[in-house]
């Protein structure tokens, strides 16, 4: 099994002791101990090749002894390890941040210092797009000026030729945190990719899934549990750039997408038009709060596709949600624990899990995907509130 050699240290792969065989095993049984009160358990999909499939590489640039050192963040502390290679990450983007570790030399741009506050360079982060191979560089910086960036940026892309866009990020957080600010220095500041045959544009600030190969497969699962038949209104919550609905949308009457972070709103209404989608309505808002006015409006949704933060979904989304009585729900979790809590709530208030598919979506970390259809169905003796 393949070892980076600091995975003790770093704290990302915490099933980096078992064969990926084992690691499978691990989270079945976990899904299964969580759910299976709700319902049958499918096999857990893996993955063919379970490394280097992290499309978004993230190391922090530090000066120690006199050196110039690159390393990931430490999940326990925040604080990071040297290294020069994750077997997480894409071959290639560890290949790029190892070279602009040796421009950051050679061309003499100082990291930044948090204890003095000297420096500039903090963070790099390299996104890339699986499918049509394109790369994005986000060099994040303590100011909005980088010495020598036109050799340095020459240089880099005469190097990688793969690399089509390089963003200068202001960011004053120690922690891995994009600013608000940008510059662009290269290229038109996004990349694009396929996903579902659909294309995507994705910027330095993006949400979009970790592991394209599971994620194709993740939501090819959805589209299954929601077999759309092309008169469907869709509510797509905690829609991100509209990766979900839009995947979906061919057989799709309608989809209404609501996501709360402003950036990923801009990009799904670009992504809705860039595949030719006229029935596509994103709306910027936060998806609990949606839900209270939808319910209170009795909008009508035929099926709700629901991708929450770890944290899962709010007890008022959840309320609305009953309260709106889709016909079906595809709940999509990154969390089985947090989803049990929720499923126990929708089970009891007018819904049957139908089918439960675990999908690994992080090899050699103890995170699981899991994707529910829960089905509506009819209950007599109380009504939701919303």
């Amino acid at each position: 099994m393949n070892t980076c050699g600091v995975e003790k240290k770093c704290g990302a792969c915490q099933l980096s002791n078992m064969d990926y065989e084992r690691q499978l095993r691990f989270k079945q049984a976990t899904v299964v101990k969580l759910l299976r009160r709700f319902g049958h358990v499918e096999e857990i999909i893996g993955m063919d090749e379970p490394y280097f499939y992290r499309n978004k590489a993230q190391y922090a640039v530090r000066k120690t002894r006199g050196n110039v050192v690159t390393g990931v963040y430490q999940s326990a502390t925040g604080s990071a390890v040297i290294t020069d290679k994750c077997f997480l990450n894409d071959k290639t983007a560890n290949s790029i941040v190892k070279y602009i570790r040796k421009l950051v030399v050679d061309q003499k741009i100082m990291p930044f210092d948090p204890k003095s506050g000297k420096g500039v360079l903090r963070h790099i982060m390299v996104r890339n797009a699986r499918s049509t191979g394109e790369y994005m560089v986000v060099l994040v910086c303590f100011e909005d000026k980088l010495k020598n960036e036109e050799t340095l940026i020459k240089l880099l892309t005469k190097k990688f030729p793969e690399i089509k866009t390089v963003v200068l990020n202001v960011s004053k957080s120690a922690k891995m945190t994009l600013g608000a600010n940008e510059r662009v220095l290269y290229g038109s500041g996004t990349i694009e990719d396929v996903l579902c045959g659909k294309r995507f544009e994705i910027s330095s600030r993006s949400f979009y899934q970790i592991n394209p190969i599971q994620t194709e497969k993740l939501y090819q699962k959805a589209a299954e549990f929601a077999a759309l038949t092309g008169s469907e209104r869709i509510l797509d919550a905690y829609c991100g750039i509209g990766t979900i609905g839009i995947t979906a949308s061919d057989k799709a009457g309608s989809i209404v997408g609501v996501e709360k972070n402003g950036a990923a709103v801009y990009d799904a209404r670009k992504n809705a038009e860039k595949n030719g989608i006229a029935k596509a309505e994103y709306i910027e808002a936060d998806a609990a709060e949606y839900m209270q006015k939808a319910a209170r409006s009795h909008e009508r949704f035929d099926v709700v596709f629901t991708d929450p933060p770890r944290a899962g979904c709010s007890r008022e989304f959840l309320a609305s949600l009953a309260f709106l009585a889709p016909k079906k729900v595809v709940y999509i979790s990154c969390d089985p624990q947090t989803l049990a809590r929720d499923l126990l709530y929708l089970t009891h208030n007018g819904y049957k899990a139908e089918k439960i598919q675990p999908v690994d979506m992080f090899p050699h970390t103890r995170h699981v995907e899991t994707a529910v259809l829960l089905s509506k169905i009819e209950i007599t003796g109380k009504k939701v509130k919303a």
